[in-house]
């Protein structure tokens, strides 16, 4: 079912579009293909899922309006499909749904959908959304081109670029959803045996992070806690937190890559799947930095790897604080990663972090800074752990002297409270 208002003002879309809409429902089909093409769109009907993804794979499409309900293959289904071979800047997604069920809304952002929409469809809606697909496909185009073309003047590349962020804007706008979701990833419980205390922060600077971090118990003895960090902001490089996120979920989660046949695995193991599976993509020049570690608590051993992350800092109960170094390069530009281990005693805390903290800018451009950062960690080992990430984030709010951070900014506290269990 569709509706239009009779005061709807048509929205011009761009000369020869070419738009495919997938729904298993004859009149949704028919109404929207005909509204399409009196705002000048070429549409192509299809009526259920094989029949989209043979059109798909015959003919080049601006934008695919797919449907999530239909019997046989669902829309589901079809987009993780079309996301093997077309990424969201080639090939825009906006699904049709009839319900605005969360689960079905995030499961089909976290394959590569670009948007949704709602039945029965608001035509404004709809159309609104799908010029700024298309927009946005333009846009992303221009950029390809211009970079293909040496002797296209600056001044065009800027404009183009322009029209991106514009048009991502926009679309960031309506992912309050996405957001949500992406929350559900953030740790919940604390450690119910008491082998362990936390406390973290995760402040966006976007609507979306780029962030992601967590603490996972994994079986009797083990406990893993990561921060993770995909470059850029906005939807891709939240998408792609997610997807990681999911990776490096507890094992009770179907994506998680952290329990193999023969019980937990190792650190560099787990960096080594997460790069088999995160290629870089120069086109984007996206890529993922991540400290991830691994407490035994029987005995205190910690096994971490650093994927290109900043240092971890540990402040002992007694003595001055030591830096937890990586040596490897960021998920997508590694293959194999060093193992590193160091032995962490009751009361000691490890903070981890994004580069959001470190990056910290002062007015006049002076950074926060490591050794800024780890004088102020030891200075707080007083602190009740509970308000130790808040008093962290009030000195760099002093130092940025009030001004919004432009980075994703994560802070994970992780404190041992007991071996031998």
């Amino acid at each position: 079912m569709t509706t239009d208002s009779p005061n709807d003002r048509p929205i011009d879309l761009p000369a020869n579009t070419q738009i495919l809409v997938v729904d298993d429902d004859e009149s949704n089909r028919e109404s929207l293909s005909r509204r399409l093409r009196r705002r000048g769109a070429t549409v192509d009907v299809a009526a259920d899922g094989t029949a989209a993804l043979i059109a798909i794979e015959d003919k080049r499409y601006d934008l695919v309006l797919l449907d999530v309900m239909m019997p046989g293959l669902s829309g589901i289904d079809v987009l993780q499909r079309v996301r093997q071979s077309k990424p969201p800047t080639e090939l825009p997604v906006i699904m049709a749904t009839a319900n605005d069920d969360s689960a079905d809304i995030a499961r089909a952002f976290e394959l590569g959908a670009n948007d949704y929409v709602t039945k029965p469809i608001d035509f404004t809606v709809a159309f609104a959304r799908v010029k700024t697909q298309l927009d946005m496909g333009r846009a992303v185009r221009q950029v390809l081109e211009l970079q293909q073309n040496l002797s296209v003047r600056n001044a065009e590349l800027e404009n183009a670029m322009d029209a991106l962020r514009r048009s991502t804007e926009r679309t960031q706008r309506d992912l309050e959803l996405a957001a949500r979701v992406q929350a559900t990833f953030l740790p919940r419980d604390v450690d119910p045996d008491s082998r362990y205390r936390t406390a973290w922060r995760y402040l966006p600077c976007e609507e979306l992070a780029g962030d992601a971090l967590n603490v996972c118990p994994l079986g009797p003895h083990h406990v893993a806690f990561y921060v993770l960090d995909v470059t850029g902001h906005g939807v891709a490089s939240s998408l792609t937190a997610v997807t990681a996120a999911r990776m490096l979920a507890p094992s009770h989660d179907p994506a998680s890559i952290l329990i193999g046949p023969t019980g937990v695995l190792a650190p560099a193991s787990i960096m080594a799947e997460m790069a088999s599976r995160f290629s870089f993509d120069a086109g984007t020049g996206q890529f993922i930095t991540c400290f991830y570690a691994l407490l035994d608590t029987r005995s205190g051993l910690v096994d971490y790897v650093s994927a290109g992350h900043p240092d971890a800092i540990v402040v002992p109960t007694t003595g001055p604080p030591r830096l937890l170094a990586g040596t490897g390069l960021p998920v997508g530009l590694c293959e194999t990663y060093e193992q590193q281990t160091t032995t962490l005693h009751l009361g000691d805390r490890v903070w981890l972090y994004s580069d959001g903290v470190t990056e910290a800018m002062r007015p006049d451009g002076v950074l926060f800074g490591l050794e800024r950062l780890t004088n102020a960690v030891a200075s707080l080992r007083d602190e009740p752990l509970d308000s130790a990430p808040d008093a962290l984030l009030r000195r760099l709010n002093e130092w940025r002297e009030g001004a919004e951070s432009n980075d994703d900014v994560s802070i994970l506290v992780f404190e041992p409270s007991s071996f031998g269990r």
